[in-house]
């Protein structure tokens, strides 16, 4: 018969290994959400070949499981260029890679919406285009992005478990080291998940909440 309470004395530890998992989601989306901005703005480039390159970048990141971008990072990148990619490294890397992808449609849909009259209003107090992306355009994007950013984020924490894969001692990494040296896989893995749902779930409802908000905010 399984008992839950094993799991106690490991609640530290698996904690630790939750911080992990917060601190490379965080990082990466917040990395990933800035380059998906400017590679939104490349990808409404009049430039057919700039306008190609980024769409094929965003279908092939969208279009592959993100398990294989890790794993292609992790073994191949280093082969291929000879170096050593340590496996923290390859974490940030492919999953900022990825957010970049994803975060990019966001933002393009985002950019949409806004009223041509902003970009005239904006050429005609003379402002320069960085001026005007940065001072004008971004802050109105950011905040029409915003619930399907937290989505994003949600989406990638929940997707950070398999950097367990290439031995990032994550949440998932540590859980599953528990369960096997102790041969309590129900416990541990019931925990792992547990605490999965804590910290998604709120933010889930968060996202909910924001959009319930700027679809009021924003009602014709």
């Amino acid at each position: 018969m399984s008992h839950l309470s094993v799991v106690l004395p490991y609640i530290g530890v698996l904690l630790r290994g939750l911080g992990l998992t917060i601190a490379f989601t965080l990082g990466c989306a917040i990395a990933g959400s800035l380059g998906g901005f400017v590679l939104s703005l490349l990808r409404m480039s009049p430039n057919k070949v700039v306008k190609g390159a980024t769409g094929l970048y965003v279908e092939f990141f969208r279009g592959t499981p993100l398990l294989i971008q890790l794993f292609w990072v992790y073994f191949c990148l280093p082969v291929l260029f000879r170096v050593s990619i340590p496996p923290a490294m390859s974490v940030l890397l492919s999953l900022t890679l990825y957010m970049i992808a994803i975060t990019s449609e966001t933002f393009r849909g985002a950019l949409r919406s806004i009223a041509r009259e902003q970009h005239d209003a904006s050429t005609a107090l003379g402002l320069t285009p960085m001026v005007k992306v940065l001072y004008v355009i971004f802050p109105q994007t950011l905040l029409r992005a915003t619930p399907p950013l937290l989505s994003n984020v949600v989406s990638l924490f929940k997707e950070s478990a398999l950097i367990s894969s290439v031995g990032v001692a994550d949440l998932m990494f540590v859980g599953q080291n528990i369960s096997n040296n102790t041969a309590r896989p129900l416990e541990f893995l019931t925990a792992v998940g547990v605490i999965y749902f804590l910290v998604a779930f709120p933010l889930t409802r968060l996202v909910g909440v924001v959009e319930t908000r700027m679809l009021r905010r924003y009602a014709y």
